[in-house]
């Protein structure tokens, strides 16, 4: 154990847990919701950004796409630094680099340098990355039959950025044009103040570490440096089923509904949509995805988190069969895109609790990195692969596929959950002890 573990086992005791909870929740909400505002502040324009700078429609899509896959790479190399370090640098560099890709992207427009945009907006990518890995931070702490709902309430929290976020962008544009700064970069130089605003607040009042201050009131046996390195997360997944199980969730549920969402405004614009009625469709899709995750997580630490995996692929099912469906009714896309949010939302929460559940405390941020780069790398291919589908065969059959998609997700699930009921290994049983039961088992 280090000095600095040593001195949080000292200042925190079991009574003062729930309180020491209650505070690194606020803190991480408070952070989510700037660094959610700043995401989706430049996100709103940075298709548009690209388009201007490239010359090309054909080359808009790469901006977002590099975006994704800035968050895929950095999720590791963030989650071996918060394994050895803690939380807190790990979600304060993140926001950090965060900023500084912002600041790429409006030097990039400044001079209309392409290749540079792609590079800030990968370094942009290290601020969704802290806004997933907050999730954890917030079931560090968390008793295990709560762990869910802490999970879902900084999931909630970005709700506030995603609504804000499109709203105050045009503001943000117009507020640089006296600066010589082209207007669709204005949103990226807001969102690297709101990061770097969010860097400090988490740099000032995430303390005590929440990783560090469980991993001091670990049992000792787990306390090792071996324990904790990111091999040793590795291995954790690859050997408990309900982690893997935990991985393929999130991922999935990811993957389809980025897949469907991202092409979405195109299939309604092809069928008469306005903007404003895309605009509208796809705020009730992110209400869907943000807005219910609370519920989410209270069913998980209810019901269990089997059964709410099983709720992800019902919902995520019927809303591929809706939109995939839909044509020209626009009310049906809506739904479908409504249950898409709701159907990501719940495989999001339960998959991230039941793989916070299912390793040791000491390997956790490392599989919960493992799980961030597996689910932000699998919407990069589907993202990618969605246009294609769309262009060759049709909307329809993109959410066809997705649909497929879940079958598998299905039939693992149900597999695992038969597994646990015949029998798991002493270490599962012993790490599932802890963890909420399924009403059923």
């Amino acid at each position: 154990m280090s000095a600095v573990e040593r001195q949080t086992a000292v200042a925190v005791d079991a009574e003062g847990l729930p309180a020491l909870q209650r505070r690194t929740s606020a803190v991480l909400i408070a952070s989510q919701i700037l660094g959610g505002l700043g995401v989706a502040t430049g996100i709103a324009l940075a298709v548009v950004l690209a388009e201007d700078i490239s010359g090309t429609e054909s080359l808009a899509g790469l901006a977002p796409t590099a975006t994704v896959t800035g968050t895929a790479v950095l999720s590791m190399p963030l989650a071996a630094l918060m394994t050895a370090r803690g939380r807190r640098p790990g979600l304060v560099l993140a926001y950090l680099i965060g900023a500084l890709g912002a600041g790429l992207c409006v030097i990039a427009a400044a001079v209309g340098n392409f290749p540079l945009l792609l590079l800030g907006m990968a370094a942009f990518g290290a601020a969704s990355s802290a806004n997933l890995q907050a999730r954890f931070a917030a079931a560090d702490l968390a008793e295990p039959q709560r762990r869910a709902r802490a999970i879902s309430n900084v999931v909630w929290a970005t709700t506030i950025g995603a609504v804000l976020g499109p709203n105050i962008a045009a503001p943000a544009g117009r507020s640089v044009s006296g600066l010589g700064i082209p207007e669709t970069a204005g949103p990226f130089l807001w969102a690297s103040g709101v990061f770097l605003l969010s860097a400090l607040l988490v740099a000032v009042l995430l303390r005590p570490d929440p990783l560090l201050t469980a991993r001091a009131l670990a049992p000792v046996e787990e306390q090792s440096a071996e324990a904790r390195s990111i091999r040793a997360g590795l291995d954790a997944v690859r050997a408990s089923a309900r982690a893997r199980l935990a991985l393929v969730t999130v991922a999935v549920s990811h993957t389809a509904m980025v897949s469907v969402m991202s092409m979405t405004p195109v299939d309604l614009d092809h069928h008469g949509a306005s903007i404003d009625l895309i605009g509208l469709v796809i705020s009730g899709h992110i209400a869907g995805m943000y807005a219910f995750s609370p519920i989410m997580g209270r069913l998980s630490d209810r019901f269990g988190r089997f059964s709410v995996i099983g709720l992800a692929v019902g919902l995520l099912a019927c809303a591929a069969l809706l939109a995939g469906t839909a044509g020209g009714s626009h009310w049906q896309s809506a739904a479908g895109l409504f249950l898409l949010g709701l159907g990501w939302s719940a495989g999001l929460v339960s998959g991230s609790a039941l793989l916070t559940d299912s390793v040791p405390q000491p390997a956790r941020a490392a599989a919960q990195g493992l799980s961030d780069l597996t689910m932000n790398a699998s919407a990069g291919v589907g993202g990618a692969a969605a246009g294609l589908i769309v262009a060759q065969a049709g909307y329809g059959w993109l959410n066809l596929i997705a649909a497929c998609l879940l079958l598998p997700l299905g039939a693992l699930a149900l597999f695992t959950r038969g597994k646990r009921k015949a029998g798991s290994s002493i270490s599962e049983e012993l790490r599932e002890s802890e963890a909420p039961r399924d009403t059923d088992s």
